[in-house]
């Protein structure tokens, strides 16, 4: 048995600013020399070679590079301008802009920094302009951007649906009506504070003819996530399958239709794409060697013995963990988180 004492460790390190990546690697080398078990060190490269070493996986690097063209291109002005006829004439006009091209580039790129990254630099200087607060402008960017990583294609979900073995394409499908739920939450609220304070709105509603060109300019960029999520449900192909299809489709409308990448243009696109996926699959291998870890010391089950002396009640379970998450997610970003936490809790819900 490992004593837990390794758990401290990793406590310690994140307190302490280190990288995850590093508070995750340190933590088992500890607990073993802890446990006077200093030959298992040499099975931990193995075991991180294994965690990365896994075909699923393959789709992140990808869903990475064809979100990355997707922003490199003229794309995120012609989410911005398709979001801004459908909702500007509301009141707090650009903060709905903000909040509907969020929901659109969720399609897009899967990831909440992308979306911040694409979106922000554009609408927080225009809504500036429109008389918001830096800092609002700032929460709503901030706020809606979440929403990426719930409507598919998701790099997170990728990751947990290899930590947790159950269906990419499943967890696709079920990312639609939460993620377009929480816009329309944020929509409602961003409503009620803009008539309060009575921010600006665009003065008419967008024409016939404005909403038709803008449809017409950004319906290529949309059909991403209908060409993901059909192609994986009719067979077509599996979600990594999935992931080069979108490379190839981000490629060809932002080479030969929309025309605003040249081929020179993918040497800095290639090299943020491998920076980025790296980053992401070392915390994924270091993740697996920590979860290994974990089960030799019997966390999961201890863990599991000790929720259910508190209740019994799956619905107050759940409510429990969603508090527990809240907090962590204070201190993690959502994609260490599940890494840490999902193979330890989720047999909880089983």
């Amino acid at each position: 048995m490992i004593p837990l004492s390794f758990i401290w460790v990793f406590v310690v390190t994140m307190a302490i600013g280190l990288p995850i990546v590093f508070a995750l690697s340190l933590a088992p080398i500890f607990g073993f020399l802890a446990a006077d078990k200093a030959f298992f060190l040499q099975t931990l490269p193995q075991k991180l070679y294994i965690g990365i070493n896994q075909f699923p996986l393959l789709a992140i690097p990808l869903f990475i590079l064809a979100g990355e063209i997707m922003n490199s291109g003229g794309i995120t002005q012609r989410i911005v301008n398709l979001a801004n006829v459908m909702v500007g004439h509301f009141r707090a006009g650009l903060a709905q802009v903000n909040i509907v091209a969020s929901m659109l580039f969720a399609g897009l790129s899967g990831s909440a920094v992308a979306d911040t990254s694409a979106l922000g630099s554009m609408l927080i200087p225009a809504m500036e302009k429109e008389g918001y607060t830096r800092a609002y402008a700032a929460a709503v960017t901030g706020a809606s951007s979440v929403i990426g990583p719930i409507i598919p294609p998701s790099i997170i979900m990728v990751i947990y649906a290899y930590i947790m073995n159950v269906s990419v394409g499943g967890l696709f499908l079920a990312g639609f009506i939460p993620g377009i739920t929480c816009g329309l939450g944020l929509m409602i609220v961003t409503k009620i504070i803009g008539e309060r304070r009575n921010y600006p709105k665009r003065e008419k509603r967008a024409s016939f003819k404005e909403r038709t060109a803008a449809f017409k300019q950004g319906i290529f960029p949309l059909l991403t996530p209908v060409i993901i999520i059909g192609g994986i449900l009719a067979g077509v192909f599996t979600p990594t399958e999935a992931g080069a299809a979108a490379v190839v489709y981000a490629f060809f409308i932002s080479v030969f239709v929309i025309k605003d990448i040249k081929i020179k243009d993918f040497i800095p696109i290639l090299l943020k794409t491998g920076i980025a996926a790296s980053a992401i699959l070392l915390a994924v291998g270091t993740a697996v060697v920590f979860g290994w870890i974990s089960t030799l010391s019997g966390i999961p089950n201890k863990l599991s013995a000790y929720i259910f002396t508190l209740s019994d009640n799956k619905y107050l379970l759940l409510l429990l963990l969603n508090i527990f998450f809240l907090i962590v997610g204070m201190f993690l970003d959502a994609g260490p988180a599940i890494l840490i936490l999902g193979p330890i809790v989720a047999p909880l819900m089983y």
